[in-house]
């Protein structure tokens, strides 16, 4: 049995949308990514190869790495942005260019600031509306980047809206965390 037997038309080099099949766009139906993932990881589980030689052993394991890197990329809206931005040719400098408008980052820490007392508090109540409001930001950041890079070709303010994103995630992130520290 050869890995390479199971994947026909899928390279290794292939990128991450054409490993998945799916058309290199910001928009992606969650559920066909998940039950694409789904189905190569079946394909290329080293419990597959476990009577296989060495070779394919170690190919089997490259593979599943290859289809988890390529899946955790892709899933969430911001990093499948950066690599999107990056195979279309469009450098986001996420590192170098650091400027945020003032208004947002005020607003970040006042955000931060709030869900620091209300976890301070054990006020459940408005941790969750604060999660509520961040998840609607996020998802309309989200919507914003799929009419940016899928319908406008406005890399440049698409690369601007991803830098905010990893903000609001961030945000999301530590919301979760003192939800779960106030509910438990």
């Amino acid at each position: 049995m050869s890995i390479q037997d199971d994947l026909p038309g899928i390279q290794f080099s292939d990128d991450h949308f054409a490993l998945f099949e799916l058309p290199r766009q910001q928009a992606l139906d969650m559920g066909e990514l998940d039950q694409r993932f789904r189905r190569l990881q079946a394909l290329v589980h080293p419990d597959r190869y476990v009577q296989a030689g060495e070779t394919e052993k170690r190919l089997a394991m490259q593979w599943a790495t290859r289809v988890n890197e390529a899946y955790q990329t892709l899933k969430p809206a911001g990093q499948r942005a950066l690599y999107l931005l990056n195979l279309l040719g469009f450098d986001p400098r996420i590192e170098s260019n650091t400027a945020m408008p003032t208004a947002f980052l005020v607003r970040q820490m006042e955000l931060r600031e709030e869900v620091m007392a209300a976890r301070a508090a054990g006020d459940g109540d408005a941790l969750e509306a604060a999660h509520q409001a961040m998840r609607r930001e996020v998802a309309e950041a989200q919507q914003e980047l799929t009419v940016l890079i899928d319908q406008r070709d406005d890399f440049a303010a698409a690369a601007d809206l991803v830098r905010k994103l990893m903000f609001q995630e961030k945000l999301l992130r530590e919301i979760n965390d003192a939800l779960e520290a106030v509910t438990l």
